[in-house]
């Protein structure tokens, strides 16, 4: 891709409200992202050296940091849907679990509502629960970690 288009391209990104581009074209692949106030490129083929001081950084996606999740020891009960995370009935009553909890498979240990409807998530494993990653009425999303049991 020749830098004229590829200037364009960066300054279309910078003026708008698009936070990311990506384009694959035979000469390779490139992805612009915006993060705060500068423009960050990604390239698959060679990279291209920044001509100013205020021009986008340019980082090979070879040599970018692969994002490091921090698998939680013991297992992980994810959520099965996108919905509203609940940790008990009502908004006065008693978590259904807490640190320290003993569940048994099946046990009802959170509730999640999509579309109005109240879903019971049970313990997929009988053990000690000895992380709650979930925040009370916030938002998760599907395969999102809720639980941890040991």
């Amino acid at each position: 891709m020749d830098l004229r288009k590829l200037k364009t391209l960066i300054d279309l990104v910078s003026e708008s409200n698009v936070s990311e581009l990506e384009i694959t074209e035979a000469e390779g692949k490139v992805r612009i992202v915006k993060s705060g106030g500068a423009v960050v490129q990604q390239f698959v083929a060679a990279p291209v050296q920044a001509a100013a001081a205020q021009a986008p950084v340019v980082v090979p996606v070879a040599e970018l940091p692969a994002p490091v999740a921090a698998a939680p020891a013991g297992h992980t009960v994810k959520s099965p849907m996108v919905g509203t995370f609940y940790r008990a009935s009502s908004p006065g009553a008693k978590p259904f679990v807490e640190v320290g909890s003993q569940v048994k498979e099946g046990e009802t240990i959170c509730i999640i509502e999509a579309m109005k409807i109240l879903n019971e998530i049970e313990a997929d494993k009988t053990g000690t629960v000895t992380r709650i990653l979930g925040e009370n009425g916030q938002a998760v999303e599907y395969g999102q970690p809720l639980f941890v049991i040991e």
